[in-house]
């Protein structure tokens, strides 16, 4: 049951009062402000912090860098060539150890139950991630990201993001509907800082975690992505991550050997992710600490490192000597097999980190290796390997996410060319549709399982709409002065302020805009009551009624947030319903068309 606040102003309303009042009025009617437009300022503000700590991430780490290998070198493959071999050998494994250490005494140095991974925190459950926990992944993350181990940055620094995510949402109190998507924006931001692509960053989350692309989510979204993205720039500059080749489709039937490449990268890339999963049961063979389990993939990674020092780090360095068309192609199939094993070795042994980074250089390597075999092939046509290894780059990704519209949107943001796009959706899609015939799963299926994405669907489509109520909503007495109604919209910046009695029964509302002729008239404001501007009957919703039912009440009221009632006669305000929380959670149900059934009722499972 609802109760009334105590009087904030029980004598006239104040001329300074009056003047905010005024204006907070001539606002709402001019610009009308809903909280999906505050959605959107939050997500802003989400993609600023986040950007922010991508920047410190890299400084630090390269740091790091520089006192486990003596070289203030920025890229690491370069950075590793210049090491003695025993260096080389020995540097991945101590901060494989380094790494481990801080995971093993961090989990047990923390007790908490929060989760710390994003995607199981936007999937499953409110929104909340651990702050210790998630510090601990991202410094341990730091360790193996520093020394070279064979894993992407992007995923301490979605991780990061999105914890900022987490904590403005707590900190707002917000409700788990509107954090969790808050903490998509997070990690959407995250993405985009690490690879300098909005709208890849954006399309990463809708596409794999969130699975919808409705306006509602997808907004936010792209929002943080942006301002995440300006963000780096401007701290970073404005360069492209990849070093891209001029590219020209000279005739129509050039498409072809793309075309083929779709296929042959859609074959190759669920072996790809078999690798990764082998090597995951390897490690869980050994049965030894976590630490000595890195211990063990890092000195892999050095081992190999040895021969190739281009397989250590995230293969950023690689990728760019393979668009320039550096290597012959005998030299860079050996790399590819080191990096590929480099990379299990990597992730198997339960590393923090990324994938996404390592997954373009196998899709740069294996396209400009098929470009080679092309133009030996056919010597006639004038192919360029590095544009195929460019559309492989893409191709893979698309094969083994099972997002090819991201894989698309990220390889042409990363290009900025119109010519490049016709072979890259054709040998996404190819790509994308030969892999999932072979192997169904993708990169993240697994992760998302786990993590429960169908069982979260499930909850979602037998809410009603006491699930998604805010408690204690703002109120007054039908008896309330106008001072006190004024002092009231000016603080919780309401369209409507409800009324209730000493029971706490729902009367009615008072309109923002119902009040504004009293602004002129102080004589005529101090002698109105809160009764004498009620409106009444007043639109409001059971507890106990499907979502689908709220929105159809929506659709007759023109305001943000809607009274709910008790299931009694009596009609006790138990909360208020927020329109952009209840559009988010049946955004939700519309990747599951079966879940509400014709007559609003969840449907059986």
């Amino acid at each position: 049951m609802s109760t009334a606040e105590p009087a904030e102003a029980s004598g006239p309303l104040r001329p300074a009062i009056r003047r905010l009042l005024r204006l907070w009025v001539w606002f709402a009617e001019t610009f009308h402000p809903d909280e999906f437009q505050l959605t959107l300022a939050w997500a802003g503000v989400i993609g600023f912090f986040g950007a922010l700590t991508s920047i410190g991430f890299r400084y630090v780490t390269s740091v790091v860098h520089m006192l486990l290998t003596g070289n203030n070198v920025a890229r690491m493959a370069e950075s590793f060539a210049q090491l003695p071999l025993w260096q080389r050998l020995v540097t991945p494994a101590v901060g494989g150890l380094l790494a481990g250490l801080v995971f093993y005494f961090g989990t047990r140095w923390s007790s908490s139950t929060t989760t710390t991974d994003y995607m199981e925190a936007v999937v499953v459950h409110d929104g909340r991630i651990s702050v210790r926990r998630s510090l601990i992944k991202c410094l341990s993350a730091m360790f193996t990201v520093a020394s070279g181990g064979s894993i992407g940055r992007e995923g301490p620094l979605v991780q990061l993001s999105s914890l900022v995510a987490s904590i403005v949402g707590r900190w707002r109190n917000w409700p788990a509907i509107r954090l969790r998507l808050l903490v998509a924006c997070g990690a959407a931001a995250g993405i985009a800082s690490a690879y300098n692509a909005p709208i890849a960053g954006s399309l990463f989350v809708a596409e794999i975690i969130l699975g919808s692309l409705a306006m509602e989510i997808f907004g936010p979204l792209v929002f943080a992505s942006v301002i995440a993205t300006l963000t780096v720039r401007a701290f970073l500059g404005a360069a492209p991550l990849y070093e891209i080749p001029s590219f020209r489709l000279n005739s129509s039937w050039e498409i072809i050997p793309y075309v083929a490449l779709g296929f042959f990268v859609g074959f190759v890339a669920p072996w790809f992710l078999r690798l990764l999963r082998g090597s995951e049961k390897v490690f869980a063979l050994i049965s030894a600490p976590i630490f000595i389990k890195m211990f063990i993939g890092g000195a892999i990674v050095g081992a190999l490192a040895v021969f190739y020092p281009e397989i250590c780090g995230n293969g950023y360095s690689a990728v760019n000597s393979i668009l320039r068309g550096d290597w012959l192609w005998g030299s860079l199939l050996l790399i590819l097999v080191f990096k590929m094993l480099a990379t299990g070795a990597t992730f198997g042994s339960g590393a923090v980190g990324g994938v996404f980074t390592p997954t373009l250089f196998v899709g740069a390597s294996v396209g400009f290796l098929f470009g080679n075999i092309e133009q030996h092939l056919v010597p006639g046509l004038p192919m360029n390997p590095s544009a195929f290894a460019l559309v492989g780059m893409g191709a893979f990704l698309a094969a083994t996410t099972h997002a090819p519209v991201m894989a698309i949107m990220m390889i042409f943001e990363l290009t900025l060319d119109y010519e490049i796009i016709l072979p890259l959706m054709l040998a996404c899609v190819i790509a994308y549709y030969t892999s999932l015939r072979i192997e169904p799963r993708s990169i993240y299926s697994d992760s998302l399982k786990r993590k429960g994405r169908g069982e979260y669907r499930e909850r979602i489509a037998d809410l009603q709409v006491r699930d998604l109520i805010r408690t204690d909503p703002v109120t007054v007495r039908p008896a309330a002065g106008f001072a006190e109604i004024g002092q009231k919209f000016l603080s919780n910046r309401f369209n409507y302020l409800y009324v209730t009695n000493d029971a706490g029964r729902f009367l009615g509302a008072i309109s923002l805009h119902d009040i504004k002729n009293y602004l002129n008239d102080p004589v005529l404001a101090d002698l109105v009551i809160a009764e004498d501007l009620l409106r009444a009957p007043f639109p409001s919703a059971k507890g106990s009624v499907p979502l689908s039912e709220a929105l159809e009440i929506f659709g007759h009221h023109d305001g943000e947030r809607l009274p709910v009632v008790s299931d009694s006669d009596a009609e006790y305000l138990i909360g208020s319903l927020s329109k952009t929380d209840l559009i988010l959670a049946l955004a939700e149900l519309s990747r599951r068309p079966d879940a509400i059934a014709k007559n609003g009722e969840p449907a059986k499972a």
